[in-house]
């Protein structure tokens, strides 16, 4: 017992560092942020942005992946009631400018407004949704070369929009199976889930450069179309991706309303109908934004690797 008090009595010549290996400099302890940086201030931001979002968006979130669906494939909904309505002016145009014989415009026509009302009717009700996907994307190469849009650098850019968005259903149908062939070297259902989410974040940002590389300039167009850009280059990287993604959302659905309100054109106007193409397209390219806000930007994404480090 005397022994540990002697030992744990100091000493005036006792050391703390005798043999000198101790870093002579102070600890400096750790640095706290400072609060009236710019950089910090846009971090804080940023953070309740995003709990805002989080908050506001959870009376809908059950809901989100079918609003978003739905929205996708009201397109094709759209598209295939068109053609049925007017059906012999489409005749006549796959017939006088497209030289379709006859018999062959009706098989075209006929196959795509079935494709679309099946497939989007399996998207909606997640039923066969890889058939469905394919399909539907098959209905949208077909008609670019059967129409002759396929170089018209509007729907071109709004098309890859619209695959983006079948790609996000497609992302969000995907659950984890085990291979047939156990041992063998495949892509994991994870990692082709984490390659098609991607692929949908990048192909969904084209209709928006789409609306930035066309049409009048005004101060409003500039300044919505840089923090825009900035939105689309976020979603692309998988940077904030919920927070981008959702501003998108409300400024494509503002965007919209105003610029292709087909309801205030007069029903002979040739007009109505490019417009109302162009409403609901832009209506599908706002699901894939709302499915990508539910499911999040994936493994291939700076928001994934930062939970990493």
């Amino acid at each position: 017992m005397s022994s540990r008090i002697n030992i744990a009595r100091p000493q005036s010549n006792y050391s703390v560092d005798p043999h000198g290996l101790s870093n002579s400099r102070p600890s400096s302890g750790y640095r706290s942020a400072d609060p009236d940086d710019p950089l910090e201030k846009l971090k804080v931001f940023s953070k309740q942005v995003e709990d805002n979002v989080e908050i506001y968006s959870q009376p809908l979130k059950p809901h989100l992946p079918a609003i978003g669906r739905f929205l996708i494939v009201v397109t094709f909904l759209e598209d295939a009631l068109r053609i049925v309505t007017q059906w012999g002016d489409q005749i006549w145009y796959l017939q006088s400018h497209r030289h379709f014989p006859w018999g062959i415009s009706h098989t075209f026509l006929i196959i795509n407004v079935i494709t679309m009302l099946v497939g989007s009717g399996a998207v909606i009700l997640k039923k066969h949704t890889e058939y469905a996907v394919g399909g539907l994307l098959g209905v949208v190469i077909i008609q670019g070369f059967g129409y002759g849009l396929i170089f018209d650098l509007n729907f071109f850019l709004r098309n890859l929009s619209v695959i983006g968005g079948l790609f996000m259903v497609f992302s969000d149908s995907m659950v984890s199976r085990k291979s047939v062939f156990a041992g063998l070297p495949s892509i994991s259902e994870t990692d082709r889930r984490k390659y098609f989410l991607l692929a949908g974040r990048v192909l969904l940002i084209f209709l928006f450069l789409g609306f930035v590389i066309q049409g009048e300039w005004s101060l409003v167009r500039l300044f919505v179309s840089i923090i825009g850009l900035g939105a689309c280059a976020m979603v692309a990287v998988g940077f904030k991706a919920k927070w981008s993604a959702s501003f998108l959302v409300l400024v494509l659905s503002v965007f919209n309303v105003f610029a292709n309100n087909w309801w205030s054109v007069h029903s002979a106007h040739p007009q109505r109908d490019f417009l109302k193409y162009d409403f609901f397209q832009t209506l599908s390219i706002v699901g894939g934004l709302i499915l990508l806000v539910n499911m999040g930007p994936g493994g291939l994404s700076v928001d994934e690797k930062k939970k990493t480090f």
